[in-house]
Parts: C-alpha cells; sequence; structure tokens
C-alpha cells in the first residue's frame, strides 16, 4: 500500500479530475459479482483499490495515464462492475479507472454507432432505436453493464441466437485504446486488430471508443412456453434455434425448480414444469404459435414489445441473471458455463442432466457458432466443496463438453484455455511495465519465469 501523501500528491497531478478516497466506496467500486463463486469469493475478498479516478474524456484518461505510469501505479479498469470473475477487482491495490463517465453516443449512421466505452446498453439503444437499429447482442446486465466493460469481460449473450458471440468477425468494427507507455498514446485498431484487446479484461488497454455495428430493430415479444418434460423442452429449444425464417432474440431453457426462483413471473411457471423464456420478433409470433403447438407445448405468458418494455424484462431472468434469481433464494447456489458440442439431439446434454440431476440444475443458452445452433449451459450447482466443483469440471471436460471456468480471474484459465500471443505481444508494446490489471493475464506472467 502507498501512503496517504503520496495519494495527496497524486491527486493534485490530477488537477480536477474526480479522485474518490472514501473507504466505503473505495469497497463497492473494486467488486464486481465474483461473489457468485465461492472460490473466487475467498481470493478476492479483501482486494480493494488505493483510489478511483473518473475521467470524463479521452483526454482526461491521457492524464491520468501519463500521471499513473510516471508513478508506476497498477490501473484496473472498471465499467459498472457487472462481471462476475473479478474481471475488475484490483489484485495489486492502487488505481481504479471508472469509465462510466465517457457515456456518449458520438453518433448513429445504418447499420453502425460511435461510442464512448462508459456508455450503458441500455442508453445505446434507446438511442439507435429511434433510427430503427439496436444492440445485436447484450449480457442480462442490459441496463446496468456498459459497452466498453461488456467488449473488456464479456463474450455473448441475449441476441446471440442470431448474431453469435463478440469475438466473431463483424460484431466489433473498432476501437480507440489509451497506452500506458512512457508518453501515453491513442490507438485505433480496426477491423480484425480489435481481437488484440477484446475479452482481454483491461489488462493491454484502456478502451475510450467503440465503434459498433448494429442490428435492425424489431418489436420483441416476451414468451414463456412450458413443457412437462426438460428435454422435451431443450429440443423445441434446439427446433426454434434452426427455424431460420422465425426471428428471434433469446432462447432460454430452465429446467425445475429453476422457474420456482423467479417471483415475480411465478403466476406463468406452473409447479413442475420446465419452461422457456424467449423474445421472438411480432412479425414471427403466428407461425411461431403454431411451432409451439407442433410441440405439443402450453404458451402461459405473452407480452407484445410495447408492454413489455415496461417493468422487469424477460431477459433479466436468463443468463447469469438466472444464477443472480436463484442465489437470492439459496445462496449455496454457484454455477457452471457449458458450451456442447453440436448436436441437433443433445445427446450430451441429456445425459448431464442424468448424470447431476438436483446438484448441477440445467439451464440452457442457445447461440449461434460458425453458423450452427449451439445449446450452452449456465446449470446451477449446489456447493459443497471446492474438489467436488472440480471433479464435476472434469467430468464435463472427459465427455467433450468445454468448460468456461467461472471460478478463476485469470483470463486465459476461464473461458480461452490457451494464450493468445497476439494479446500478450500487444500488451508488452503498449503496457511495457505491466501496469494494467496485473495478475489477470497468464500469457504475461509467464513471460518472466
Amino acid at each position: 500500500m502507498t501512503t496517504a501523501t503520496n495519494w495527496d500528491t497524486f491527486s493534485t497531478a490530477l488537477g480536477d479530475i474526480e479522485v474518490i478516497r472514501d473507504r466505503n466506496q473505495l469497497e463497492k467500486l473494486s467488486k464486481d459479482y465474483y461473489h457468485f463463486s465461492p472460490v473466487l469469493q475467498k481470493q478476492l475478498a479483501d482486494k480493494v483499490a488505493d483510489i478511483v479516478v473518473r475521467p470524463q474524456s479521452e483526454a482526461e484518461v491521457l492524464q491520468v495515464a501519463q500521471v499513473c505510469v510516471e508513478r508506476q501505479l497498477p490501473v484496473t479498469l472498471r465499467g459498472a462492475g457487472t462481471g462476475n470473475y473479478g474481471q475488475c477487482i484490483p489484485l495489486a491495490g492502487g488505481v481504479v479507472l471508472d469509465l462510466s463517465r465517457l457515456n456518449q453516443v458520438k453518433w448513429v449512421k445504418p447499420g453502425m454507432a460511435c461510442v464512448e466505452a462508459g456508455a450503458k446498453l441500455a442508453a445505446i439503444d434507446k438511442v439507435t432505436r429511434a433510427s430503427g437499429w439496436e444492440l445485436r447482442m447484450y449480457p442480462s446486465t442490459y441496463r446496468t453493464a456498459t459497452i466498453g466493460g461488456f467488449i473488456g469481460g464479456g463474450s455473448g449473450g441475449i441476441g446471440s441466437i442470431t448474431y453469435g458471440q463478440l469475438r466473431d468477425r463483424g460484431n466489433l468494427n473498432a476501437v480507440r485504446v489509451v497506452t500506458l507507455e512512457d508518453q501515453p498514446r491513442v490507438l485505433t485498431l480496426r477491423g480484425d486488430d480489435v481481437q488484440k484487446v477484446l475479452h482481454a479484461y483491461g489488462t493491454n488497454g484502456i478502451i475510450t471508443e467503440l465503434e459498433i455495428p448494429l442490428g435492425p430493430a424489431y418489436a420483441w415479444a416476451e414468451v414463456i412456453v412450458v413443457f412437462d418434460d426438460f428435454m422435451h423442452a431443450a429440443r423445441f429449444g434446439q427446433a426454434l434455434g434452426e427455424a431460420d425464417g422465425l426471428v428471434k432474440k433469446l432462447i432460454s431453457i430452465q429446467a425445475w425448480p429453476i422457474p420456482s426462483y423467479f417471483q415475480s413471473l411465478k403466476p406463468y411457471l406452473p409447479t413442475g414444469k420446465h419452461a422457456a423464456l424467449l423474445m421472438v420478433a411480432e412479425p414471427s409470433l403466428e407461425l411461431f404459435e403454431a411451432l409451439v403447438k407442433a410441440w405439443g407445448a402450453e404458451i402461459t405468458y405473452r407480452k407484445l414489445a410495447a408492454e413489455a418494455g415496461k417493468g422487469t424484462a424477460i431477459a433479466e431472468f436468463t443468463w447469469n441473471h438466472t444464477t443472480l434469481h436463484a442465489r437470492s433464494v439459496d445462496p449455496g447456489f454457484t454455477y457452471l458455463q457449458t458450451l456442447f458440442p453440436y448436436d441437433p439431439e443433445l445427446t450430451l446434454v441429456e445425459h448431464m442432466l442424468n448424470q447431476f440431476g438436483d446438484e448441477a440444475l440445467m439451464h440452457l443458452e442457445f447461440f449461434r457458432v460458425e453458423g450452427k445452433v449451439i445449446a450452452a449451459a449456465l446449470q446451477l450447482v449446489r456447493y459443497t466443496s471446492e474438489a467436488r466443483l472440480n471433479e464435476i469440471i472434469r467430468y464435463h471436460e472427459a465427455k467433450g463438453a468445454f468448460i468456461a471456468n467461472p471460478h478463476t480471474y485469470i483470463l486465459e484459465d476461464g473461458g480461452r484455455k490457451t494464450v493468445d500471443l497476439d494479446q500478450v505481444n500487444f500488451k508488452a508494446e503498449v503496457d511495457p511495465y505491466g501496469l494494467l490489471n496485473p495478475g489477470k493475464m497468464r500469457g504475461w506472467l509467464e513471460r518472466f519465469n
């Protein structure tokens, strides 16, 4: 830790840029939803920044970068803190750089927008939908998450059933990045070069501005369909995903008793029934309902777009919000993130359902990978021990399922599994002292071992 006198000098060097030193605020602004993982709870609970800095412009970010490099201070980037893996938690104290004040939508063109990193996803949509366009995809934290945080720490979400994942070519056009060199610069990365900082946890550049592609804005209806059998529900989800003529944004399949944790939806979730939580474009509803009938299922909830915009959105019961709702009822739950291999019959999904039963409640989200409809699971795991959690992970991997491990804060040990040399080499270029989010990038740490 650095002395308070040093931080006085540091604050003075920043001039009028906002700094926060209140201990309660430092605690709050140093954390995300890492507590979803009992493993991370033990590792990260005591990690707190020495100071939080809130610039309001790219010019102020450059000024902060210069002062931090001169003093060799660790810098951890923060958007809204809605991540789950400790991405924005400062392992080495120092400065948390809160970018939430860089929140402007700079321009919107047909199919494209330029936005600052701290702009909230819902706020971006509000602007772009006025001209008939919307974000292609977003996490369940849509109302609070920032675009920079999503690009830096996310992977996909609502909308991925159509557009795939963030990393897929065409889902991010360009970024502006501030470096932490002796003389900080602003670099523009375009095209495939955006991969150098995409999903890098802010370890190798401070994203200040992004050019993002948009999709056509639809009137999205929210629908709940219930089933007596989970695998029947899951295969319905696969069939809906593959029905390319039906325009949809969300296919989330929840095994009972998960629906019992959704308090405000309880009237539409009969006891013992497995549920599909869906977003379907209104022009597709008629033939969507014909598909539901063909599968012998029942629609219990249908809200058209005009009403769906009021109150809690159905998307806030899916993806990682499912975990949030379950843990609010039973904090003993944690979760996994499982990508099943392409298999329209969902054979491995059924195997895991039978293998683990109530210990790992099945929760599927469907999205596209290389053009194919794939089931990903965010199973709710009844946590007993880290050893047992690791056994469950190893069993999945041995059977051919890919686990994006949400119980590690190391970038490559979570979703990537391999060191991305382009990202490591870019860090060497733009952050030669290793000041950005230190301790999170294994490829950088291994350079010195």
